[in-house]
């Protein structure tokens, strides 16, 4: 969130936020930090794992990998299958996705997430690609997946608030295509 959008959030002054940018050793007072502590327990699992990231110490070795995010791309005859994921500020469709631990296998993780997320088994067809997510800024590796077997159902309502297939002709109603990986939009036209 922004400064604004935090302060407004909390319900406090502006500058009580950018207050604690200036000065992060700062301790806040104690109404103020239960307030933080609640917005914080109320917050995604995606949001909890980018505060840890944010707030580890400078010091610690520089052995840390780059946040990865695999995506499953994932096709039943000429659909594709689709989550309509929380976010900060809204709802967005996006593809199954999951975060790769350091030493994780991408393939692995979409899979994984996919069953996790929609109950959908799926295999890795093709490595689409990765790029830096212009949106999120993770590194996005990005797999064609196939349909194996089951239905799809929204089975992590904490992150998503539902699961569909979607016509790839009608993806870009979804999902605008300027945001939509090149060889997605290729892969989903040869499929």
């Amino acid at each position: 969130m922004t400064n604004e959008g935090f302060a407004e959030h909390l319900g406090v002054a502006v500058r009580t936020v950018a207050g604690w940018h200036r000065s992060p050793d700062l301790v806040p007072r104690p109404e103020m930090q239960l307030a933080l502590d609640t917005t914080y327990e109320r917050a995604s699992d995606h949001v909890h794992r980018r505060f840890s990231l944010l707030s580890r110490p400078v010091e610690e070795p520089a052995q840390a990998q780059a946040l990865r995010v695999a995506i499953a791309v994932v096709v039943k005859h000429e659909e594709v299958l689709l989550v309509c994921r929380r976010g900060d500020d809204a709802l967005t469709w996006q593809f199954p996705a999951g975060m790769v631990k350091p030493g994780g296998s991408p393939e692995t993780v979409a899979v994984q997430e996919t069953l996790a997320e929609t109950g959908i088994h799926c295999a890795v067809r093709q490595h689409l690609g990765g790029r830096l997510h212009p949106s999120t800024g993770v590194l996005a590796e990005y797999y064609l997946c196939e349909h194996l077997t089951g239905e799809a159902r929204n089975l992590d309502p904490q992150e998503n608030v539902d699961v569909t297939w979607v016509p790839t002709s009608a993806l870009t109603r979804f999902i605008p295509a300027d945001r939509i990986f090149e060889p997605i939009l290729k892969a989903l036209e040869a499929a």
